[in-house]
């Protein structure tokens, strides 16, 4: 949800209207809160009038509700359950003894025709739910694909899942800037870029909210700069102002303007030394004025939001605690507002906020299911999993190896995440199905199984070496034609990973094969950039992430190229780790304490400070900046065809127009993702060109086609395509002079052009 631009580059936050009080001798009626089917006894109920706007609609009931009933809708477990009247505050976790106390006590029920609400976790399958729900390829996958349509469809497909497991509010997308690979959700955001994470999004949440019928809820997540998992609950990210707009709230400005967003979920993190879910300049003045975001704030689980901070989190900007009452008991809010330091009116606002956003999305209007549905997993919902996964998927190098031909009758596919049976421990093809959530069941159709049943019917032949010996995986692999090797990382919430290289002895693994079997393919099953010190002796190197349930046939399609690969990299994959952004300063990451120490003191509890010293320079201006060479850049692809670029043209009045000539310059079909890229003027300071757009072209051998990318002055301002943060004026500046424009094939652009912004 995002209010009209009142000024350009501003956006002013919606005031909360005098409350409508109820028309003489209107009667609320109690209805079967939950029940299935239209709620007719809801007739006479102002706020279940559809002829008015949900703000009348919100205020109505609100009018009709006491200070108590107001209350209930900030916090989760409250609002979702309006007929529930015993409550217990949370057990204290993290915090001193003898500061929290859990209580129990009562609060009266909700006005009547009020939603059972449930939220669900989804990074990329529904959570909690039990089997039965489709896992999807993970969202680094999703990105890798560059493609919004599919992006849309996933979140159809989620919204939809989601609605038949009796859940209406989906905790997802998520964002971050991808500052550090080494973070352990890596996988669950979209890439390192804000304009491409942003649209992406964007197109993720319209699709989540996209039918009427099933209302469900999109919410974007983790406001903000939280980008490691180390001491995540318990640290501050250092950044400046305006390394905090450009790269890391502008993905949410963008996702929320080009989006369908009810809620935002803010971070366990403080950002400058204040929590971000009490942070007014973060909720207050940055999200809910600067963006003009007019949907509800709500706490990540146990995120700290005290109310005798100064300002209170309430005042600050934050609408909800999620899950239990644990800081906003009702208790506690009524003895701020008698000492004078909140209001009702506080209340009102937050509580106005969240009833609004959820009439608006039909949470109102259409009940809530009274059972879920077993299993919700289609046959469509596998196909579009195999979409995403193929399409998802990157092809890093090819000398010729893929597609794997018909002259290749014996294939050696080695490694422990290939099969469904575990070779040791729990590494199989399922534990790295969507990994990052581990409580969401996944057996994965394996790839072993399905390479095999793509051979026999070409008459091939497969043998299998599970890589735990290498002598045994070194034998198969040279009495093979053709070795597919697999290497994998495995990662999570709650950890950031150590290092980015292959985990259970990948890199010795590929090592052996290779050295028996020059004729060597690496799929990688991974959920960021990782190392690759083997990479001048393999063949070929196919990405295909955390790939879901289908794996198995979307890897086996890609490899024999039944489906060509079309997926391009989000993330920078460096050479070594001492590429990284963060490398070789402690204080960048993991952060460090006063003491200057990285390992937290025995006793201190003292929040990690985590200095984003590197600014702008993130992902690939990283890389241009510090003129270091990455293994891969961003957006880098290859597929079984090649394009070749040329006859750039840019012109500049209102709107931007970039065309240039795109032709498939071999012998099969392809999909290339053409990038547009621009540098402004010196006098912006940036560290390097950014994205600027890009489309996807599909071609036949020889055809041509002039590819034109359009940019509204609507585009180019709420995007702020051409526009840098001004620390002096505390605005989004466009940026006078020479744009220098560049198109190609990946981040290494290959044609030059320019435009003046006078």
């Amino acid at each position: 949800m995002k209010l009209p631009r009142s000024a350009p580059g501003r956006r002013v936050a919606l005031v909360v209207a005098a409350l409508t009080v109820l028309a003489p001798g209107v009667q609320l009626i109690a209805t079967g809160t939950g029940a299935a089917g239209v709620r007719d006894d809801c007739a006479g109920v102002p706020w279940m009038d559809r002829s008015k706007s949900p703000e009348r609609r919100a205020r109505a009931l609100l009018a009709a509700s006491t200070l108590d009933q107001k209350l209930r809708w900030l916090d989760e477990h409250s609002a979702n359950d309006p007929a529930r009247t015993t409550f217990t505050t949370a057990a204290p976790r993290e915090l001193p003894p003898g500061e929290f106390v859990p209580v129990t006590f009562t609060m009266p029920p909700q006005v009547p025709c009020t939603p059972a609400i449930q939220y669900t976790d989804a990074p990329s399958a529904i959570a909690g739910a039990g089997a039965g729900v489709t896992v999807f390829p993970a969202n680094v996958s999703l990105s890798s694909s560059w493609d919004r349509a599919l992006a849309y469809e996933k979140g159809v497909a989620m919204g939809h899942e989601a609605w038949r497991k009796q859940r209406n509010v989906l905790l997802g997308p998520g964002i971050a800037g991808g500052r550090d690979p080494r973070s352990g959700r890596t996988s669950e955001y979209l890439g390192e870029d804000p304009v491409l994470s942003g649209l992406m999004a964007g197109a993720y949440s319209r699709g989540v909210g996209a039918n009427d019928a099933e209302p469900v809820q999109a919410q974007l997540k983790h406001f903000v700069a939280n980008e490691q998992e180390t001491d995540r609950n318990n640290s501050s990210s250092n950044v400046d102002g305006r390394t905090l707009r450009e790269i890391y709230t502008l993905p949410y400005e963008i996702a929320i303007d080009r989006g369908d967003v009810g809620s935002v979920m803010c971070s366990y993190n403080q950002v400058n030394h204040d929590w971000a879910c009490g942070s007014q300049q973060l909720l207050g003045q940055i999200l809910k004025r600067e963006i003009g975001f007019d949907g509800w704030v709500v706490s990540d689980f146990g995120a700290r939001h005290y109310l005798t901070d100064d300002p209170p989190s309430l005042k600050a900007g934050l609408d909800q605690e999620l899950n239990a009452w644990r800081y906003w008991t009702p208790m506690a809010i009524k003895e701020q507002i008698a000492q004078g330091r909140l209001s009702e009116a506080d209340v009102d606002a937050a509580a106005y906020r969240i009833v609004r956003a959820h009439i608006a999305s039909g949470l109102f209007d259409v009940p809530r299911l009274s059972a879920p549905d077993a299993d919700v997993s289609t046959p469509q919902s596998q196909a579009l999993a195999r979409r995403l996964a193929e399409q998802g998927s990157v092809l890093l190098k090819n000398d010729g190896a893929l597609p794997l031909s018909r002259s290749v009758r014996k294939i050696a596919v080695i490694g422990p995440t290939a099969a469904n049976t575990p070779a040791t421990g729990d590494i199989d093809a399922s534990s790295v199905c969507l990994h990052t959530a581990p409580n969401i069941p996944c057996t994965a159709k394996a790839p072993l199984d399905a390479i095999t049943a793509r051979a026999q019917a070409g008459g091939a032949t497969v043998s299998y070496a599970d890589g735990t010996d290498l002598a045994a995986a070194a034998a198969t692999a040279a009495a093979a034609d053709v070795a597919v090797v697999f290497g994998h990382y495995r990662e999570g919430e709650f950890a950031d990973r150590p290092n980015i290289s292959l985990d259970a002895g990948g890199d010795a693994l590929i090592a052996a094969v290779t050295a028996a079997n020059p004729r060597t393919v690496v799929v990688l099953q991974t959920g960021g950039p990782v190392l690759m010190p083997w990479i001048g002796s393999v063949r070929s190197v196919l990405e295909v992430w955390y790939a879901g349930e289908e794996m198995g046939p979307a890897i086996a399609s890609l490899l024999w190229g039944d489906t060509a690969p079309s997926g391009k990299l989000t993330h920078s994959f460096p050479r070594s780790e001492a590429d990284l952004p963060t490398a070789g300063d402690p204080r960048r990451y993991p952060g460090t304490f006063s003491d200057g120490s990285v390992v937290r003191p025995p006793g201190n509890t003292e929040p990690r400070q985590v200095e984003y010293g590197e600014g702008l320079r993130v992902g690939y201006r990283w890389y241009a900046a510090q003129d270091i060479e990455p293994l891969f850049p961003f957006g880098h692809g290859l597929t079984y065809t090649t394009f070749a670029y040329d006859r750039l043209r840019v012109t500049a009045h209102r709107d931007l127009r970039v065309s240039f000539r795109l032709t498939n310059t071999g012998r099969r079909a392809g999909t290339e993702t053409a990038q547009v890229y621009v540098e402004l003027p010196p006098s912006a300071n940036e560290p390097s060109k950014r994205l600027l757009g890009w489309e996807k072209v599909t071609l036949r051998p020889g055809e041509s086609r002039t590819v034109r990318l359009t940019l509204s002055a609507a585009d180019l301002e709420d995007l702020h395509l051409l526009q840098y943060w001004n620390t002096g004026t505390g605005r989004w500046t466009t940026a006078r002079g020479v744009h220098q424009v560049s198109v190609g094939t990946s981040f290494d652009t290959s044609l030059r052009g320019r435009f003046v912004m006078r």
